[in-house]
């Protein structure tokens, strides 16, 4: 079993300095879409999908003229899943799991390019995301994302704790565990997916928060753009942030034995981007 961490879609909001906390004021910033494909024995898995090849076709249609403008996305063919996947020398048939921290845009766009994998999300997500959009969300979820018809898998806590968190396994008869680990706040059904590999766990924390810095156990803060984005954005921003504080608990207590790391922290993923684990 392998474990790819792919970009699937570089964002430019304007402003480093106040969006991650380093870089010049004007100077645009750089986040990414985090994702992960697992070589696995039942065939490929993706955690997230990023920006997908009709997001970059229609780009004001599916993603809208807001996020555009808000995060100046690179829109680049060989960002997509699919483009990654293929030269890996797979084909899109072979992603048969996916497997969505959330049901916001920037992390379903290649829902559509991967038509008969099943697509494995908790179920307060898929219910929040499929009644009409409100205030807070009008902005993330896109129902045009999933116009297709997905094959959805959806799922309820079952009991399993996972260091301390509740989650729930899915695709049975993988050579690898995977775990929907509810991380709520940021969206009414947000979880973390958990994945453990050959070198140990990982867990794709998705937008549970958005920097490094926020996780760091001993002195944690957030820029002031992503902090201020962050509890706009939230559906309930009280549990983002206790969510938060039992991030930084996990990786205080057993960073050692999981890895974490969110959807759009470009530092994280550079620390990850070498090459696959195997």
């Amino acid at each position: 079993m392998r474990i790819h961490h792919l970009n699937c879609g570089t964002l430019c909001p304007a402003s480093a300095r106040f969006v991650v906390g380093s870089g010049g004021l004007f100077e645009r910033a750089r986040m990414v879409c985090h994702c992960l494909l697992i070589e696995s024995s039942q065939g490929l898995v993706l955690v997230d999908t990023g920006l997908g090849t009709r997001d970059l076709q229609d780009a004001k249609g599916r993603l809208g003229q807001r996020f555009l403008t808000r995060n100046a996305p690179r829109l680049d063919p060989a960002e997509t899943a699919l483009a990654q996947v293929e030269r890996l020398g797979f084909k899109r048939e072979d992603v048969r799991h996916i497997v969505p921290t959330h049901l916001d845009l920037d992390h379903v766009g290649g829902l559509v390019d991967f038509p008969e994998a099943q697509v494995h999300v908790f179920g307060d997500e898929h219910a929040a995301a499929m009644v009409p959009p409100g205030p807070k969300e009008k902005f993330g979820y896109k129902p045009v994302q999933w116009a297709h018809g997905p094959k959805w898998s959806r799922y309820a806590v079952d009991g399993e704790r996972w260091f301390g968190f509740e989650a729930v396994r899915v695709i049975p008869g993988l050579d690898a565990e995977v775990l929907l680990v509810p991380l709520v706040g940021h969206t009414a059904g947000h979880c973390g997916v958990a994945v453990k590999g050959p070198g140990g766990w990982v867990l794709h924390a998705g937008d549970a928060y958005f920097n490094h810095r926020e996780v760091d156990p001993v002195a944690p803060r957030s820029p002031w753009g992503t902090a201020l984005f962050q509890r706009l954005k939230s559906v309930d921003n009280a549990a983002r942030l206790a969510n938060q504080e039992r991030l930084r608990g996990l990786v205080r207590t057993h960073g050692a034995e999981v890895t974490v790391f969110s959807a759009h922290c470009a530092v994280e993923f550079d620390r990850h981007a070498k090459g696959p684990v195997a």
